[in-house]
């Protein structure tokens, strides 16, 4: 198991273990964790991480810390948009949804607003970094 993954599976446990508060460089953050299901292997993943709430959506990005290159759960959701997700202590299918344009800049700017090291992730790629809307199913 490579150390992201380890890193990963702590806050996992954590998340499972507190109905969705985990401690450290997350602590107070809102915090989901999306299942996502790998398009070769069908092996399922689960992921931790920082959201946006939005009436009935919410909004995950695919930034990876300003990376040049998407996180992997983004290749497993353009290849497989039915999801689990688990915010709280509340576990259920979702739908996720890349948003494009002006939806994607408007949704993006207001996390930046709210959390600024979205901006300096922006910052450092020159990549468009990918928004997903989830909703319920």
């Amino acid at each position: 198991m490579g150390e992201m993954d380890e890193f990963n599976r702590t806050v996992v446990e954590e998340f499972r273990a507190n109905a969705g508060q985990v401690g450290g460089g997350f602590a107070g953050l809102p915090m989901i964790l999306i299942e996502t299901k790998g398009p070769k292997s069908g092996k399922t993943y689960t992921t931790p991480l920082v959201y946006l709430a939005d009436g009935d959506s919410w909004y995950i990005f695919a930034s990876k810390g300003g990376a040049p290159t998407n996180p992997v759960w983004f290749d497993h959701l353009k290849a497989g948009p039915d999801i689990t997700i688990e915010i709280g202590s509340e576990r259920f299918a979702a739908t996720a949804t890349e948003l494009t344009g002006t939806e994607r800049d408007t949704i993006y700017d207001k996390q930046a607003s709210i959390m600024t090291n979205f901006a300096d992730y922006a910052a450092a790629t020159t990549r468009v970094i990918p928004v997903f809307q989830l909703t319920r199913a």
